[in-house]
């Protein structure tokens, strides 16, 4: 595996295991099986529709979790929580990691911390929803990882969020290899047409700024809220520019690839 591109496993959902030279961390930790329904609050909820490709059982030791929220099941569900004590460290939003307790820190944007063998996370800006949704949907982070000093952004993960001007303002000065974008176009019925993850369009637009090398969406699939599937989000990119188009990579679910 090159020590400068990660090699990443889609489990399902927003769940990833990214393993650099020396580092291997998770991102939203989704492990249970489907079938169930889940509450999310203020009316909405929704049903999981697809296990994850990997067991947890068959996770390499994790020097950390990143974890964009705790507080929806479609990003932290059961059996992904009963997993966080046996990670070096969750790295989650603040208001999280007082939920989490244990080995769980915070993280505002634009806060760094220092993961293992010369690698650092910096939390980046997320909204998810509209503008003053925040106190009914929450906190939520994004992760930019890199070699401690490095220019370049080896990875960034969006964790859910909707386009919004702090996002843009990151994405404009970024200097990004690796996206891993959380899409889906989350809408509920109570709220109507409001989103609370990116389109496809919307993704082709930020990558327009960030102009990765690759860009592998991901929470897109697996759950009755994800209003947007694989076919939408391919004919946003075959449309985009061909610097932004060509980038675009999906993974099988449960098969590592080097990127």
């Amino acid at each position: 595996m090159p020590a400068d591109g990660p090699r990443v496993t889609h489990v399902g959902g927003p769940t990833a295991l990214v393993e650099f030279d020396g580092l291997r961390v998770l991102t939203d930790p989704t492990f249970d099986a489907p079938g169930r329904r889940y509450a999310f609050g203020w009316g909405t909820g929704s049903r999981k529709t697809a296990g994850p490709a990997v067991a947890p059982a068959d996770l390499p030791a994790l020097d950390a979790v990143l974890l964009s929220h705790d507080h929806h099941a479609d990003n932290l569900d059961d059996a992904g929580r009963a997993l966080l004590p046996s990670a070096g460290v969750v790295l989650t939003t603040v208001p999280g990691a007082r939920r989490l307790g244990g080995n769980a820190v915070g993280l505002a944007p634009g806060a760094t911390a220092a993961l293992p063998n010369g690698w650092e996370v910096t939390a980046t800006p997320a909204r998810h929803g509209p503008p003053l949704s925040r106190p009914v949907v929450g906190e939520v982070v994004g992760f930019a990882l890199r070699r401690a000093g490095a220019d370049r952004v080896a990875l960034w993960i969006s964790g859910d969020t909707v386009p919004h001007r702090a996002l843009s303002r990151f994405a404009a000065r970024a200097r990004v290899d690796v996206a891993l974008l959380h899409l889906g176009a989350v809408r509920f019925g109570l709220t109507g047409p409001v989103r609370y993850t990116m389109t496809g369009r919307e993704a082709v637009e930020l990558c327009g700024l960030l102009r990765p090398r690759v860009v592998v969406p991901v929470h897109h699939e697996g759950w009755s809220h994800f209003r947007e599937r694989r076919e939408a989000v391919e004919r946003a990119f075959e449309r985009a520019p061909a610097a932004v188009g060509s980038a675009l990579r999906w993974l099988p679910p449960g098969r590592p690839v080097e990127l």
